[in-house]
């Protein structure tokens, strides 16, 4: 049975799926037509019903919780993961003056409307509300070019911004820790409800064991990762991979669901998105 799975090209996913696409587990009987696509792009693909598993955020899941389901293998959780909020370091006394007005104008540069990213920042900085979508890896150039204020970044954008002169304003992760005392919720892997239960529980069972394998062999993928990570250092790579794959990749648990169903309680009682009676999870 061949299923259609998407993916973005960070290294995070890379690491997390290498073993199961290149045969390096039993995936009893299972194939796998791969896509890859920045994490809004996915989010976008999920509103259409376009994959049988995919990666997207938690934000967009609660948009197509009708048609998926949570796998408990794969997600990214975790504490001091979360989105920054950045500015050009010679902005930075103006941007705070400003962050506190009534009306405030400042343009933010987004990795997409329905990221975790951005309903953090909903939630953080309800004023933000001029804001430009962006792929997530032309956000540090646009600051610098002065076509935006502030710039939220998310995946190895963390390790690079500094040294382009840019500066943090704010840890949206660390806010979310505060406010919950949860792990940050980033993105999961979601599958169609329309495929049966034994299929469902069988992914989840393979991108457990894709984990599990690229844990016990961290250097068995390193090629396929490199490829995909295109320019960025090996080091920021493997930064990368230590920050959002760990204990939630391989199995959500308690916790981790705590997490995600705080997050949602959170967004529908500040009505960022809507209400809903679905079961978040696969059985």
């Amino acid at each position: 049975m061949k299923l259609t799975l998407g993916f973005s090209p960070c290294p995070n996913d890379t690491f997390i799926f290498d073993a199961l696409i290149h045969g390096k587990i039993d995936t009893e009987g299972l194939t796998f037509d791969v896509s890859f696509d920045d994490v809004e792009t996915l989010n976008q693909k999920a509103m259409q019903g376009e994959l049988d598993i995919t990666k997207l955020s938690f934000h967009a899941f609660a948009y197509v919780v009708e048609k998926y389901a949570l796998l408990n293998a794969g997600s990214a959780l975790g504490f001091g993961v979360g989105p920054l909020l950045i500015c050009k370091k010679e902005n930075l006394e103006r941007i705070n003056q400003q962050l506190t007005a009534e009306n405030c104008e400042l343009k933010t540069g987004i990795p997409g409307k329905y990221t975790t990213a951005n309903f953090l920042l909903g939630v953080g900085y309800p004023q933000l509300t001029n804001k430009k979508e962006m792929v997530f890896s032309e956000i540090e150039n646009a600051l610098l070019n002065e076509e935006i204020d502030l710039g939220l970044i998310i995946h190895e954008n963390r390790f690079t911004y500094q040294d382009k002169g840019l500066h943090k304003v704010v840890d949206l992760g660390t806010y979310w820790e505060q406010l919950t005392s949860c792990a940050i919720p980033l993105g999961g892997i979601v599958i169609n409800r329309n495929l049966s239960l034994e299929v469902q529980q069988k992914v989840n069972r393979l991108i457990r064991k894709s984990v599990e394998y690229a844990f016990a062999n961290p250097k068995s993928g390193i090629e396929f990762i490199r490829e995909h990570a295109q320019e960025m250092d090996e080091a920021v790579m493997y930064k990368h991979i230590e920050l959002y794959v760990n204990k939630y990749s391989i199995d959500l648990g308690k916790e981790g669901k705590k997490a995600i169903d705080t997050l949602f309680e959170k967004a529908i009682k500040n009505e960022v998105i809507p209400a809903f009676k679905q079961n978040l999870y696969v059985a």
